[in-house]
């Protein structure tokens, strides 16, 4: 034998022992903590629980130097080489089911990238907090298998409930009668931590289904041209098991509704679930009303539901027991085991983007899942966003249009006012051409919708003298009057403070109320027609459980002649006697530091002018403005959005904003507004140096946000422009990829936000 073969023998027989002795072989779970941590993390699991751990399900995880336990999300499993460092071991399985099938571990890890979130918030965010409740009762000896004693033992009562519950979740009276002990000491153990409630199990009725006139949603006889062709469009990629995107861009009262109908009647045909989203709570009575009168039970999800009311939904549809499911933005997330199809309603609405993190839109997650479920998506507005627009302009998406009304009735008249002109200036809120429309309704047997997006009495209150305004001692913002009492309240952060008789500044007797709100208005509204009756819908009134469903049977009953509210009355609802819409003020929001200002004034009138004129006594829109002459009113005047669009969207290329480009924006907050300035700076001047030369990336900023400070915490911010979203979030990480924070501010990144104040 050649000496080098030896020589490698010898080498080979004499090789360190832990070469071959330390490789070892186990299963390794890599886990997800809710917060705190932002990367995967892997555990060893033992023996005992292989069976049990498994993707989508929850485990028990010890953390830290002191092996806290903590409840994580087990997203992967595998077996192989176990790596030199020994692992910690997972303590138990929280579970008995996975949670999270593996295509929304999917979705979950692929919104984190696309929205710049902690996977774990994420994957907290797509699960209902009755979800998520602790489902298991654990004993004190699991509890010191992580080396961390109990903070007490149980007492021998204490003892034989935990004894008891081991058995399965059961109620508290079955619980204290097996164990032979009081209800008193099962909630000693609760508060302990030691039990868990995880609320009632009965599936819940749907909110106001006992006493509410039923509404009849007949199907039709036949569709019209436009909505046999829409109709047609959804069900060609639902025939083929493929997705598409098909946008319905109908006018007011086309019949929108009644495709999405029969839509889902073809999907339920299939054996498949729908799910159906629209963007208000407001709107969500309405709309299970009509798809149960067609379907018979709907799930119902919204933030309105007890976590108890929202579990029990969960379950049905996880179990495939409703082939219709309902909601506001999250319940995009419904496990539906068999989804055939997604409806987004009023596509356009700012509510389906989430206002905290993970800060997702819930068009582009409809999107994600449709795509992977191969079952289409239908987006339906009468004022689709730009970016929809500009998404079919390039072909991605398919455009149905629906240009008239069905039933035969047509698009109302709008008449705008000018409150420029003196001799048309109202004594109140509303001007004489208001006024006599409304007048002219009522008398016709019609009723009344009254728009004006503020809220309050006033919108601020200041001295004739000196020019004193009342402002929040926390926020940059004037503090609105609301009646009774004489409260100033802070719509950015809540505080109520009376108000002075007073000025503090001047001590000039009174203070002069300035602007109206919604409360004014009904004030005067029941002032000028003594007649009618009278109802407002906003946040201060829809507060109590049950009220928006109670207010609109109410006028849908025709026990309320004239509704006055904010935008929650403006979209989406449908009231054949409505006869006269009146926007009191046009203007609120148009000319707001903010680039899509022109564009949601534009959806806002055109939406609210769309309740009138859809029974047989037709109707008409007063339209209250001092920029008559805007493109986005001159457009909603003659129900011609698409003309908005044509003069927007060049606008928008122009200054690459979306939809042709990407918005990435930096918010600083801080009690020491010099402290947010320089975080603010040293995080445009990282985005700048990461930018480079790179082209078409601008880096705005630092500056004020345009509300400067709010809940006491004063506001910078910073914003990145780029043409494309991949490579901008890119840049983005890796300018901020080691910051290392002060304790004295905090700052949040939201992509693609859709608020800009």
């Amino acid at each position: 034998m050649p000496a080098d073969s030896t020589s490698q023998r010898e080498l080979f027989e004499h090789r360190p022992q832990w070469d071959e002795d330390d490789v070892r072989r186990g299963t390794i779970a890599t886990v997800v903590l809710p917060d705190g941590v932002d990367k995967p993390l892997d555990y060893l699991v033992p023996e005992r629980l292989a069976a049990d751990v498994e993707p989508g399900r929850r485990v028990l995880v010890p953390l830290g130097r002191a092996n806290r336990e903590r409840l994580a999300y087990c997203v992967a499993v595998r077996t192989g080489d176990l790596p030199q460092a020994p692992l910690k071991s997972v303590i138990g399985v929280e579970d008995p089911r996975p949670l999270l099938s593996r295509r929304m571990l999917e979705l979950t890890k692929w919104m984190a990238e696309r929205w710049m979130a902690r996977w774990g918030e994420v994957l907290e965010a797509v699960l209902p907090a009755g979800v998520r409740a602790r489902t298991r009762v654990r004993m004190d000896p699991l509890l010191a298998a992580t080396g961390a004693a109990p903070a007490r033992q149980p007492t021998p009562p204490q003892a034989r409930v935990l004894a008891a519950a081991a058995a399965g979740p059961q109620t508290a009276a079955a619980l204290a009668q097996a164990s032979g002990a009081s209800r008193a000491v099962i909630s000693r153990l609760v508060k302990l931590g030691l039990l868990a409630e995880t609320g009632a199990v009965e599936r819940p009725r749907g909110r106001g289904e006992e006493g509410r006139e039923k509404i009849r949603h007949d199907k039709p006889t036949a569709l019209s041209p436009a909505q046999t062709a829409a109709l047609e469009a959804i069900r060609h990629p639902m025939r083929e098991a493929r997705h598409e995107t098909i946008v319905l861009f109908g006018v007011t009262g086309s019949g929108k509704t009644e495709v999405y109908l029969q839509a889902v009647e073809e999907t339920i045909a299939y054996g498949r679930q729908a799910i159906v989203l629209v963007p208000e709570i407001s709107l969500t009575p309405q709309t299970c009303d009509r798809f149960r009168a067609r379907f018979g039970t709907v799930a119902v999800l919204h933030s309105h539901l007890t976590p108890a009311e929202r579990h029990a939904q969960w379950r049905e549809i996880a179990a495939g027991r409703v082939n219709v499911i309902v909601g506001a933005r999250s319940a995009v997330f419904a496990p539906a085991p068999r989804l055939g199809l997604i409806v987004i309603d009023e596509e356009h609405e700012n509510s389906f983007k989430q206002g905290t993190a993970p800060r997702y839109h819930a068009r582009d997650v409809a999107e994600w899942i449709a795509r992977e479920e191969k079952v289409p998506l239908v987006l339906g507005s009468a004022t689709p966003s730009l970016e929809t627009f500009a998404r079919c302009l390039a072909g991605d998406w398919t455009m149905c249009r629906l240009a008239e009304r069905v039933g035969g009735s047509q698009l109302p008249a709008v008449i705008t006012v000018d409150l420029r002109d003196k001799t048309g200036r109202p004594r109140g809120a509303m001007t004489a051409r208001l006024t006599a429309g409304i007048r002219w309704a009522l008398d016709a047997g019609g009723q009344v919708m009254l728009l004006l997006n503020r809220r309050g009495f006033a919108t601020h209150v200041q001295c004739g003298a000196c020019g004193h305004t009342a402002r929040c001692p926390q926020c940059d913002l004037a503090l609105t009057l609301h009646q009774p009492g004489n409260r100033g309240i802070c719509h950015g952060c809540g505080l109520v403070n009376r108000l002075p008789a007073d000025c503090p500044e001047c001590h000039a007797p009174g203070l002069v109320q300035r602007g109206t709100g919604t409360q004014r208005l009904e004030e005067q509204v029941r002032r000028g027609f003594p007649d009618a009756a009278v109802a407002r819908m906003d946040t201060d009134t829809m507060r109590a459980r049950g009220s928006h469903e109670k207010t609109l049977d109410a006028f849908r009953a025709k026990q309320i002649d004239i509704l006055v509210g904010t935008q929650m009355i403006a979209k989406g609802l449908d009231f054949p006697s409505v006869m006269l819409v009146g926007v009191v003020n046009a203007d609120a929001a148009l000319h707001l530091a903010d680039f899509r200002a022109a564009e949601r004034t534009c959806q806002l009138v055109t939406q609210v002018a769309g309740r009138s004129g859809r029974g047989p006594l037709g109707g008409r829109v007063v339209v209250q403005t001092s920029t008559p002459d805007h493109p986005a009113i001159r457009a909603a005047a003659v129900h011609d959005y698409e003309a908005f669009v044509r003069s927007e969207l060049p606008i928008r290329e122009a200054l690459l904003y979306p939809p042709f480009g990407h918005v990435i924006r930096f918010v600083v907050r801080s009690l020491d507004d010099q402290a947010a300035a320089t975080w603010a700076g040293a995080i445009a001047d990282r985005l700048r140096q990461a930018a480079g030369a790179a082209a078409g990336i601008r880096v705005l900023g630092p500056a004020p946000a345009p509300i400067a400070r709010l809940r006491d915490r004063f506001r910078w911010h910073v914003q990145v422009h780029g043409p494309d979203g991949p490579a901008l979030r890119d840049l983005v990480r890796r300018a901020t990829a080691d910051l290392k924070t002060p304790d004295t501010v905090a700052w949040i990144v939201d992509v693609d936000p859709v608020e800009m104040l």
